[in-house]
């Protein structure tokens, strides 16, 4: 089986490091983890891995987030990989630093990247996992805020969430969605 996990964020070095790519950030360690690197490949960096008989195709879009439903569609439909393995990694301004929730589908929630993809794959109904980056910003700062790098406390925190992040990821491909958000939606 076959599984396509995106991690949304932006390219470049001056977003390296901000909220806004903390998808970036979980796939990044959960190549780390397997010993596994990324190549640049058409709309985005790639890295495959295999987690007992599932075959993981990793993909940090290049066409900035705004477009992500680009870059999402077409490894969709170049590896024949069904929409229910589909998993979309990202930031989520409404959950505390931090905090992992899955779904199996929603709405955008005012988020870009999500709304690029529910556009080009024409369904809302794929899975994501969705990390708390807080809101711990003045009124009408939002964007220099998600747009912002981890404080140095955040950081501290941010290390085991991003490993709680990667054990989901795993999860979802071994025990399937239903199981994953029962262990770690309460996490």
């Amino acid at each position: 089986m076959k599984y396509l996990i995106v991690g949304l964020g932006n390219i470049g070095p001056e977003y390296q490091n901000t909220r806004h790519n903390i998808g970036f950030m979980i796939l990044d360690a959960l190549a780390k983890a397997s010993n596994i690197t990324f190549s640049t490949n058409r709309y985005g960096d790639t890295a495959e891995m295999r987690i007992k008989n599932r075959q993981l195709l990793l993909l940090k879009p290049s066409t900035y987030m705004n477009l992500s439903g680009n870059a999402v569609r077409y490894w969709l439909e170049k590896e024949n990989i069904p929409v229910e393995n589909l998993l979309i990694l990202v930031d989520d301004l409404s959950l505390p630093l931090g905090t992992v929730r899955l779904k199996a589908k929603g709405s955008d929630g005012g988020h870009n990247g999500l709304k690029s993809i529910a556009e080009m794959i024409g369904t809302q109904a794929y899975p994501r996992l969705r990390f708390g980056i807080g809101n711990d910003f003045p009124k009408g700062c939002q964007v220099d805020y998600v747009l912002g790098e981890f404080s140095n406390d955040d950081k501290i925190l941010l290390d085991e969430r991003i490993k709680i992040a990667v054990d989901a990821i795993r999860s979802f491909c071994l025990a399937g969605l239903p199981l994953t958000m029962n262990q770690f939606n309460n996490k």
